[in-house]
């Protein structure tokens, strides 16, 4: 699941990327009385920069050589270009391919045995990796049991070692009985007419998807037992335009079965509409005409011969109305315990559906509706015929393993978070194995640091997260488990799903993370062409090319018009519990499909690794590319003394979301007065700005604080540097010798002390009080950086779907992936038009942005 996918591009409005503002710095957080806790933290933290410097130019480095003082800022900027240096080295097209080989090769759908042995390998990679002993006891924990509340909660406090481990979580999923499976058309009599076959081929042309074509049967994630008749009516995609269309029309959905094609929105959303509507049961099929250029008509064979859609692939997927709550069904805000409490769901269908292969829609057409479709407009077409479907689903508590490491930091209160899920419907070359592989090279990437003696700033903590597919549901219930702590520590979540599935890289993330974005795609070469960088592949399209379908054509150009940008964030994938309901900063990526790439088999046993080999990234650039950007993001939020988000940019962009809601009011007596809130994201602007000044100045202090306070010297505090260089870093202390240059740490047992607190009372002057206060300020500064994004969360939620908790973006309540700006204000206007709500959700905003204004 991933908003960049077949229904997630959706088509939805673009939300490019406003001019970057030349000369600004970043973002604000909440003052607290943390002078002590800060001196602990940021004075272990701090300091150890010194450290740093000591070892990363030439003992990190596997030189003998001895760092000397050039300047504290030129030292700790080389540092930091070094470590980099050394991260970018590691990621290879080698190890990727041999990793998706191991993990792509096998079925790993949620809670089935080969998803607990992938969540172990990952665990025994983490171990490898970052030097974690193997214990007795394999570290595999249930949810809620004090040892898995230990695991994560020791990562802010007394780990001083890389640690991983596995949480189990119980939630409520279901899975398909092929057997029990059906979709007829029935004669006059109710004979039976014709039967779908509801397989897909398995061409012995792709040894895995023909050895597993079984193993997982076509179904939806959530979708309920039954069995419907009724006629059959095409509903186009399914959206809420196609069905208001038909209903205005005349068309009567009760008692059908409706049947539409999968694109411009997420598939649960298809399922909510036509339940809404009447109907008792719903198909959803795979149309060549959403291929693009890839056609059997235009003269392409089909996979696995060539590059068109198979047309025996089916889409499996989640069904679950992800517009009203991810995660566990049972367990809405809360953590799915092996004895949590259970309530009735209110995210799930209550009417039948089952996905289907063009070969069986096509005959469904063919027989029923009047024709093959190309070119012509049926939707509407009602049947006269009745068709009998049947699912049949087991549903039952399952548990599910999230798989977890992390890199304590030397400011152990600071957090950056990296995940990608690690189930699929089947093999998942693509979804989620392409951002597995990727995953895996980052980890490879930052344990060669840590193996070498790298230590980040920030902790780091790593997740492999499962039943990502059924509905979000490994990060879900980690985020409600530990939310508090989320909240109070996590700085910034950086997401990957599916790594490459395309030509296209496109990216979408919270507005403070742009420009660190953009900076560091620009420092990723492009994995095919020197001459250019990560960044430009955001135009890059696919090797195939013939004409395509008009109305498919005139879809894809409106939403990609212009300059690709960075998008706001939507649904369909595991940043949603980060960013909508906890307020962290957010960011997803990924090599997308265009209209010239070899179509996607999106949840099919052909999402395969033959394929993905093949056609999606021959030589595994690619991927090797989202690694070198995952990891270089990670390091910059992990590492950069001010955190590396942007809020003014974020400001402007508020205007822009302003914008978008008047444009799409069709009425204008909906509107309520918006001069309120273009007042306070204007104050809210210039607060900002005055942010990026003070941390530009902040920055210049510490910096400048550093170097005064290491022209000091004393022989006995080079002594106690070195055994604890010794201690802390791996290193020899035979290694660090004089001139260590590092007198700064004479008062480094008081700062660490429990009487720093005093240090300045009676010491207004020097370095050392200069030291201490630069690096407080430093501190003040991140901690408006990092809850920033918070500032947009509201406990009341927004109307109807109380669980999203973002006034600033949401995923769209009719297309599920696709995102709403403003959403409580927009629903107000567009689906309730009710000017009186409407007056009310501004006013919320901007109590909201004045908020922010005044916590900057």
């Amino acid at each position: 699941m991933n908003p960049d996918k077949s229904e997630a591009k959706g088509f939805y409005q673009p939300n490019d990327l406003l001019p970057l503002p030349s000369g600004l710095v970043e973002p604000p957080r909440p003052k607290r009385p943390v002078f002590r806790k800060f001196l602990v933290h940021a004075g272990i933290a701090l300091t150890f920069f010194l450290l740093y410097n000591a070892h990363s130019t030439g003992c990190f480095r596997g030189s003998k050589k001895v760092w000397q003082y050039h300047g504290i800022e030129d030292s700790y900027d080389s540092h930091i270009k070094n470590i980099e240096e050394d991260y970018l080295a590691v990621p290879s097209a080698e190890s990727a391919l041999a990793a998706s080989r191991d993990y792509a090769t096998h079925p790993h759908l949620a809670g089935a045995v080969e998803d607990f042995q992938d969540a172990k390998d990952i665990l025994a990679l983490f171990q490898s990796e970052f030097g974690i002993p193997t214990p007795a006891t394999e570290p595999i924990y249930p949810a809620g049991s004090p040892e898995s509340r230990e695991a994560t909660l020791s990562a802010t406090s007394k780990l001083s070692k890389p640690a991983a481990w596995v949480d189990i979580y119980y939630p409520v999923m279901n899975t398909g009985n092929a057997a029990g499976m059906a979709v007829e058309l029935l004669g006059d009599r109710n004979e039976l007419h014709w039967q779908a076959d509801l397989l897909e081929d398995g061409d012995p042309r792709d040894e895995t998807a023909a050895k597993y074509k079984d193993s997982v049967p076509p179904f939806h994630g959530y979708s309920v037992s039954g069995e419907a008749i009724g006629q059959l009516v095409y509903a186009n995609y399914g959206s809420k335009d196609d069905y208001d269309r038909l209903v205005g029309s005349g068309v009567d959905l009760t008692g059908k079965i409706v049947l539409t094609r999968y694109g411009a929105n997420f598939r649960g959303v298809k399922v909510q509409g036509a339940a809404e509507r009447g109907a008792v049961g719903i198909l959803i099929y795979s149309d060549p005409r959403d291929d693009g250029s890839v056609t059997v008509e235009n003269g392409y064979e089909p996979y696995p011969a060539g590059p068109a859609r198979n047309p025996t692939s089916i889409q499996r997927g989640s069904v679950m109305y992800l517009s009203i709550y991810p995660g566990d069904p049972t367990t809405p805000g809360y953590p799915a315990y092996e004895n949590a409490t259970r309530t009735e769901a209110t995210n799930v269908p209550n009417i039948p559906s089952l996905p289907l292969s063009w070969a069986n829609a096509k005959l469904l057409f063919e027989e029923e509706l009047g024709g093959v479709h190309e070119g012509t407009t049926l939707n509407g077409r009602v049947g006269g015929r009745k068709v009998r479907m049947v699912n049949d689903v087991d549903t039952k508590v399952t548990p599910i393993w999230n798989t977890m490491a992390a890199i304590p930091g030397h400011i152990k209160d600071e957090v950056v978070v990296i995940g990608c899920h690690r189930d699929a419907w089947v093999m998942g070359a693509a979804d989620p194995t392409s951002g597995t592989v990727s995953l895996h090279e980052v980890v490879r990437g930052l344990g060669a640091l840590t193996k070498r003696g790298w230590k980040p700033l920030r902790t780091i903590v790593i997740a492999s997260w499962d039943a990502e597919e059924y509905g979000l549901i490994g990060s879900t219930e980690w985020g409600e488990d530990f939310a508090e702590w989320i909240q109070a520590h996590v700085v910034s979540y950086v997401n990957v799903d599916v790594s490459v599935s395309g030509s296209r890289w496109n990216v979408i993330s919270s507005p403070s993370l742009a420009h660190l974005i953009l900076r560091s795609a620009q420092d990723v070469p492009h994995p095919t062409d020197s001459g250019k960088t990560l960044w430009d592949a955001r135009y890059d399209v696919g090797p195939y090319e013939g004409p395509m379908d008009a109305g498919y054509a005139s879809m894809w150009n409106e939403k990609n018009s212009g300059d690709p940008g960075i998008g706001p964030m939507g649904s369909g994938s595991d940043y949603t519990v980060f960013l909508q309901r906890l307020g962290i900063a957010s960011s997803d990526q990924g090599f997308g499909n265009t209209p010239t790439d070899a179509p996607y088999h999106y949840h099919s046993i052909y999402d395969s690794q033959m394929w993905q080999e093949v056609y999606a990234d021959p030589g595994f650039h690619k991927h090797v590319a989202v690694a070198k950007h995952l990891g270089l993001l990670t390091l910059r939020l992990a590492d950069s003394i001010v955190l590396p988000l942007n809020t003014t940019q974020y400001a402007l962009e508020l205007d822009s979301y302003v914008d978008i809601v008047i444009k799409s009011t069709y009425r204008g007596d909906l509107l309520p007065n918006l001069s309120p809130l273009r007042k306070a994201i204007a104050k809210l602007q210039d607060a900002s700005i005055g942010l990026d000044e003070e941390k530009a100045a902040a920055e210049k202090a510490f910096r400048k604080a550093l170097k005064k306070i290491s022209r000091w010297r004393d022989p006995r505090v080079v002594r106690r540097v070195i055994q604890w260089i010794k201690e802390h870093l791996g290193i020899g202390a035979e290694e660090v010798k004089e001139p260590l240059r590092f007198d700064v740490l004479k008062w480094m047992p008081s700062v660490l002390s429990s009487e720093a607190d005093d240090i300045c009372k009676s010491r207004t002057k020097g370095p050392l009080c200069d030291f201490i206060r630069a690096a407080k300020r430093v501190r003040v500064v991140n901690q408006k950086l990092a809850s920033f994004e918070r500032g947009f969360i509201s406990e009341g939620g927004i109307k109807d779907r109380e669980w999203y908790k973002h006034l600033g973006v949401a995923p769209g309540k009719n297309t599920g992936y696709a995102p709403t700006t403003l959403p409580g204000l927009t629903e107000a206007i567009l689906f309730d038009e009710d000017h009186e709500l409407a007056e009310h959700e501004a006013a919320r905003l901007t109590t909201l942005v004045e908020n922010l204004a005044e916590s900057l």
